[in-house]
């Protein structure tokens, strides 16, 4: 019976890390074993970054609606709890696109979120 070696296998594999290693510096994109190490750790790296990204952009947003809220005379969380009470389904990344290339439309919705919040009983009367 012939003997059975790895063939291809083993290279594809390599080949793929290799691959993966461009744009590194010295042996870790030549090297296969340290090259997988850095590949690895990379990988691990960008995936945490992609949820990373996600929670920063969210910070930024609420920052953007906040400062254009406070120009308008009323606090980030009275605004988003009045635009629940107004039943306004916006989500904070166009109401933040709004705030800076549409100022005049942000604000007709803060007025809209004032005259509900006003109607409405206070709960601390």
């Amino acid at each position: 019976m012939p003997r059975a070696k790895r063939g291809f296998k083993a290279r594809r594999r390599r080949k793929k890390i290799l691959s993966l290693a461009r744009g590194m510096y010295d042996r870790r994109r030549s090297a296969y074993s340290i090259a997988k190490r850095s590949v690895y750790k990379a990988m691990k790296y960008s995936f945490i970054g992609r949820k990373q990204k996600k929670r920063d952009f969210r910070s930024l947003w609420i920052t953007r609606i906040n400062a254009a809220c406070r120009s308008q005379g009323i606090s980030y969380s009275r605004f988003m709890n009045g635009l629940t009470v107004a039943n306004i389904t916006l989500n904070r990344k166009s109401l933040a696109d709004m705030a800076i290339n549409d100022p005049a439309g942000f604000e007709n919705i803060v007025v809209k979120v004032k005259q509900v919040m006003s109607a409405r009983p206070s709960v601390n009367a």
